[in-house]
């Protein structure tokens, strides 16, 4: 089970994540992440994965990819601070639009690696 909480602010907007992040509840973050592009306009996306306890792979390629997509991603704990570092490393954030020819080589790698 998964909660999503989105939390408009004037500066931001927070994405938060309580439970698991596995199974069909990855598609549903992914919904609400398109969601929330349509309200955000210049506001960044702060993912909030203080409450996350679970991670399938999947969700691992998701955060990649929301990353890569230049969300922030908010961690707490030893696993979950380790993922999102490991992320980090694997997935660049964008330097100057959301699908940079490095973020499509990051996915591309992971998907076949």
């Amino acid at each position: 089970m998964l909660r999503i909480t989105v939390q408009p602010e004037p500066d931001r907007i927070h994405l938060k994540l309580e439970g698991n992040l596995a199974g069909m509840w990855v598609s549903e973050v992914e919904d609400s992440w398109r969601a929330t592009s349509s309200i955000r306009g210049d506001r960044p996306l702060y993912l909030d994965l203080t409450g996350v306890q679970h991670v399938d792979r999947a969700g691992r390629y998701l955060l990649g990819l929301l990353h890569c997509s230049g969300a922030r991603l908010i961690a707490s704990g030893i696993l979950m601070t380790e993922l999102v570092r490991t992320l980090k490393d694997d997935w660049p954030a964008p330097v100057s639009r959301p699908w940079t020819w490095a973020c499509r080589r990051a996915r591309d790698r992971t998907t076949t690696g």
